[in-house]
């Protein structure tokens, strides 16, 4: 699989679809190492009408996903794991740096750091215009 891709690829790698698909494009991938996607953040998205009316601010745990759902891309393209699952087994050091708002281009970035057995952890970010608005570090399980 040769980055970049949009949607329809990331929808033949992870499971997710609207309206909880948060990736637009995987800019940059190596299978079970890094991936680097693209989100869009758009002001007709659905969570923006009640977070918050008159200030629409992405919801933290919206930016999180997005940084779970690239890992996804990144774990599940790895040989072996197409058609598995990825779930969150744990957030670890997770700090908010900035605000993120329709209009913002997120840049997300995962590094897987280890896999032991079904069990892994990755380094995630997310950026807007270079600077840092999330990051933290995302355990996860295959099934």
């Amino acid at each position: 699989m040769k980055a970049p891709f949009g949607r329809e690829t990331i929808e033949q790698i992870i499971p997710h679809r609207d309206p909880f698909l948060f990736l637009d494009e995987v800019l940059e991938l190596e299978p079970g190492v890094r991936v680097l996607a693209r989100k869009f953040v758009r002001g007709d998205e659905w969570f923006f009408p009640g977070h918050f009316p008159g200030r629409p601010i992405m919801p933290g745990v919206i930016m999180v996903e997005a940084l779970a759902q690239a890992g996804a891309v990144a774990a599940l393209a790895a040989e072996g794991n197409a058609g598995k699952l990825v779930l969150f087994a744990g957030i670890d050091d997770l700090r908010f740096k900035r605000l993120v708002s329709p209009g913002d281009e997120l840049l997300l970035e995962c590094q897987i750091e280890t896999v032991r057995g079904p069990v892994g952890k990755g380094r995630g970010k997310a950026t807007v215009n270079g600077e840092l608005a999330v990051r933290g570090t995302l355990t996860f399980a295959i099934t």
